[in-house]
């Protein structure tokens, strides 16, 4: 599943990879990131928790010292003197909060701050901690906000501005209906920002760095594979004899090397190739006129009987000349493809086949198709030899399908059976029924024929009819050539 959604290019394949390891990488290290800033700002917090709970419990500790009379003057004198780093006030009840609870950082440093009084003051038993913003928090049970307060009494414990902090309050009961009220900012007014790791600000500097890591490695990556394009379409040009594009002599180490044994590779094929032409060629010819000389030779005969059987050995061994030689030259066709109506052309092999009295019938269809007409023709004409020679008579037609073309050839003979057909289409392959009905020939039509069709784009299959006899398709692209569109 996995292999199936890769892309199918070399490019498409690096350049994923690329993106998955930054990605996996950008993660990776916001983790641990995350992970170690969490811990030192608890760590920080929880010092933090410690210090403010300590300065607190002496302050509790200084009221508890005082006559319940001169606790109020005390706490005016405060206010007087322009604040302290806690805003106090006394009530006779503890005063409601809106405590922030969806903070984890906050509600943490409550808990520690509590736990640092209770064990700080361990005769007062009621004690209450919580975190609330100014906006809308009572400082008294006469519900009496702390914005509201005169901006001297609260400059040390409210920051002005857009961005608020949060506010600490104490509550200790200090005797029964009497409560010391402690407002106070921690050490780092803002330390519930350092909970939001992942910030809009961070998340836009990762974005715009792994946007530039990506580029550069995309960059990188296509000018790596660029040759590997330029050598794949070298090798697909020569493998259809098509002049080939000069690759480039600079690159990398592996790709130069790579584009010299390429053309290496190519010059000893061409020679190949031309060499076996040459020689088949020659064979050919020399061939040819010594048996046209047994020919003529076996005229002289008197005895008629020999004369027929060295002219059906001579027949055979030129036959056998033709197909290898036919072999050869019809695996390497030059033609450029162009569009071929199919009526005229296949109007014609079937005229030509019924002039050699043979039941050949074919439906016009009006289709055209984008092949090589030569190639085209030759394979058909395999195809219809086969049909006629193994079947009593043959049906050719041609329909069109999502922008492909199917011509048929279908034959009224035996058929073939199932388990044989994969091997139809190998050289000097010939099924028993078939060297009965047509003995000169030498199972190479058929592999000719799937070699020029595949070469043309397309498609050759062959499967039995339902209603007897062997079928073979021919797909092909619908339509016109750029050209003649």
């Amino acid at each position: 599943m996995a292999g199936r959604a890769l892309p199918k290019s070399l490019l498409g394949r690096l350049s994923v990879a690329l993106v998955a390891a930054v990605v996996l990488s950008q993660v990776v290290g916001n983790a641990i990131w995350v992970r170690q800033s969490r811990a030192e700002a608890d760590l920080e917090n929880g010092t933090a928790a410690l210090s403010v709970a300590h300065s607190a419990a002496s302050t509790v500790r200084f009221f508890l010292s005082l006559p319940s009379k001169y606790q109020p003057i005390v706490i005016q004198q405060f206010r007087e003197m322009g604040g302290t780093r806690f805003f106090a006030s006394l009530n006779n009840a503890p005063v409601p909060l809106d405590d922030i609870v969806n903070q984890e950082a906050a509600v943490q440093v409550a808990a520690r701050v509590r736990s640092a009084l209770v064990a700080g003051l361990p005769n007062v038993h009621r004690i209450h901690t919580g975190f609330a913003w100014p906006a809308g928090l009572q400082v008294s049970d006469r519900k009496v906000r702390m914005l509201d307060l005169p901006e001297n009494w609260v400059q040390h414990i409210v920051l002005t501005g857009a961005k608020p902090a949060p506010i600490l309050v104490i509550q200790v009961e200090l005797e029964p209906g009497r409560w010391l009220y402690l407002a106070t900012l921690m050490p780092n007014p803002h330390f519930l920002d350092s909970g939001r790791l992942l910030t809009g600000e961070r998340l836009l500097l990762q974005a715009v760095t792994l946007a530039f890591v990506l580029l550069v490695a995309l960059l990188v990556v296509r000018w790596s594979t660029y040759p590997l394009a330029l050598l794949s379409r070298a090798a697909e040009a020569f493998g259809k004899g098509e002049p080939v594009p000069p690759l480039p002599d600079h690159g990398s180490r592996e790709f130069v090397s790579t584009a010299r044994a390429f053309g290496a590779m190519r010059e000893r094929i061409q020679g190949y190739i031309e060499d076996r032409e040459r020689l088949f060629v020659s064979i050919s010819h020399d061939l040819r006129t010594p048996i046209m000389r047994l020919k003529f030779r076996t005229e002289l005969l008197d005895d008629a009987a020999a004369r027929v059987e060295f002219h059906e050995d001579l027949d055979e061994l030129d036959m056998m000349v033709k197909s290898a030689l036919q072999n050869v030259q019809d695996s390497n066709i030059h033609e450029d493809a162009t569009t071929v109506r199919l009526d005229p052309l296949l109007r014609r092999m079937e005229r030509d086949a019924r002039l050699a009295h043979h039941q050949v019938t074919y439906t016009a269809s009006g289709l055209t198709v984008l092949a090589k007409p030569l190639a085209l023709k030759r394979a058909i004409g395999n195809l219809l030899d086969n049909g006629v020679h193994y079947g009593d008579r043959v049906e050719i037609g041609a329909a069109e399908h999502d922008g492909r073309v199917r011509i048929t050839v279908r034959d009224h003979g035996p058929g073939v059976p199932e388990a044989a057909l994969d091997i139809l289409f190998d050289a000097n392959v010939r099924l028993a029924h078939g060297r009965e009905r047509n003995s000169d020939g030498h199972g190479l039509g058929l592999g000719i024929a799937r070699w020029l069709v595949r070469d043309m784009g397309g498609e050759l299959l062959i499967a039995n009819h339902p209603e007897g006899g062997l079928c073979a398709t021919i797909i092909l692209p619908a339509g016109l050539a750029p050209e003649d569109a």
